[in-house]
């Protein structure tokens, strides 16, 4: 029996710009690329150089400190550039895609024959390990780690999100076969909502557990669910994936191939007919929809995404591009006028008498950053027993100690994403959050 929870705390920012799910158009790419800046904590070691071919599933590079752990390509053909940033940095590893893929094979045993270390070493020489990602820190998860379960999550309830019965329409034997093989790894938990139940297979492993999450964003974040289902303590471990890396997953096991198509939602204001794209993992942005001047596109949700242009590669994680105005018009009175058209929190502005209504927002953060403000907002938009204020500050000031205390094994900075929209104050939270994991990694290594 699937057990229900209920969260009451969040909010949905709802925008215009809704993926149609009627618009699924082919989106094909010259160029595709993997980027180490989408792995946190990661030392890349290049694998291949400006000019190598490769296939489908040959390794690019791989992590310096666990070699095993690999990145590998997501087309054939010949690697076009190594982008470098400061000191050297690698940005991307560039490929120039073959107008047919040649796919490297892998020997996939049969699902009953499968083994725990079998499947690790499979998914580790396919690069699909790093599909698979642990908390605490929100990393690339340790193949010789204990986590206390997997938890697979079934939605995504951030704005503008891609609907998963959308993305696995195609994909029910797969994502059967991808959930049937992480059960091996560890206890699996599968995270879903109630309305949206036909997303998960006809049929689950034994021993699978599902849960019902009801509620406003971030419900449908892994560290919330992680949360309220199995809390991390220190020395604990747990992994997530989410169900369309699942079948991903699956298809490796059933093809005997890295198969990297997948489906991306196109969204936001400034997207002309906003629908899903038929692409492949790090396809060029440009390809999927159009940038230009006064607009800004990001790889991602608003939220939680990054900032893209059109020559930049879609993030490992995404299955979304989202394009809003920049917010770069001054606005004379804002605070003044009475903002029908603005979308409230605090009830600042009337819009709010009208709950289901969409807006054109756009990135004026209308303020500037100031000291905090104890005012209660984020404790409004967080369903975690977790005081964020006192934990940024703990943060702030390099008190691992009161980190420990105050949840930082239990937070990603997605997860205080909505803090720092509702913040008064214009405090970067995700960054502060993403300095805390850096910081506890450092120190307990």
């Amino acid at each position: 029996m699937p057990t229900k929870i209920k969260l009451k705390r969040g909010f949905d920012i709802r925008l215009q710009g809704e993926a149609d799910p009627n618009k699924v158009t082919r989106a094909t790419s010259d160029l595709y690329a993997v980027k180490p800046t989408d792995f946190r904590a990661l030392a890349p070691k290049l694998e291949v150089k400006a000019g190598d071919r490769v296939r489908a599933g040959d390794p690019l590079f791989s992590d310096k400190y666990r070699p095993e752990v690999k990145f590998t390509s997501p087309v054939s053909g010949i690697v076009e550039e190594v982008r470098r940033g400061e000191k050297r940095r690698v940005m991307a590893v560039v490929v120039r895609a073959d107008e047919q893929i040649a796919y490297k094979p892998f020997d996939a045993p049969s699902l009953d024959r499968l083994t725990k270390e079998g499947l690790i070493a499979l998914l580790l020489e396919s690069g699909l390990w790093p599909l698979i990602k642990q908390r605490p820190y929100d990393i690339v998860a340790d193949p010789g780690a204990r986590p206390k379960g997997i938890f697979a999550t079934a939605f995504d309830s951030a704005p503008l999100a891609p609907d998963y019965r959308l993305l696995l329409k195609d994909d029910a034997r797969a994502l059967e076969a991808g959930l049937e093989a992480l059960g091996k790894l560890a206890p699996l938990h599968v995270n879903a909502r109630e309305d949206q139940a036909s997303v998960l297979p006809a049929r689950l492993p034994a021993g699978a557990r599902v849960h019902f999450f009801e509620g406003p964003h971030p419900a449908g974040n892994a560290g919330v669910q992680i949360h309220h289902l199995a809390p991390l303590g220190k020395g604990e471990t747990a992994w997530t994936i989410s169900l369309p890396d699942a079948a991903l997953v699956g298809r490796l096991l059933l093809e005997g191939r890295v198969d990297a198509r997948k489906r991306v939602a196109i969204t936001g204001p400034e997207v002309t007919g906003p629908g899903y794209a038929e692409t492949i993992a790090g396809a060029r942005v440009g390809c999927l929809a159009e940038g230009g001047e006064g607009r800004r596109m990001i790889s991602g949700n608003a939220l939680t995404g990054d900032r893209v242009e059109e020559d930049d590669f879609l993030g490992f994680y995404h299955r979304q591009v989202t394009v809003i105005a920049e917010g770069n018009r001054p606005e004379f009175l804002g605070w003044a006028l009475p903002g029908f058209g603005k979308l409230s929190m605090s009830r600042t502005f009337p819009a709010f008498l009208f709950p289901r209504r969409r807006y054109r927002a756009d990135t004026n953060l209308r303020g500037e950053e100031r000291a905090f403000v104890v005012s209660g907002q984020y404790e409004k938009v967080l369903p975690m027993d977790v005081l964020p204020v006192y934990l940024l500050k703990a943060i702030l000031a390099g008190n691992v100690e009161k980190m420990e205390q105050l949840g930082i094994y239990e937070v990603a900075p997605e997860d205080l994403a909505l803090c720092e929209f509702a913040c008064t104050s214009k405090v970067p939270v995700q960054e502060i959050v993403a300095r805390g994991i850096a910081l506890m990694m450092k120190e307990l290594s």
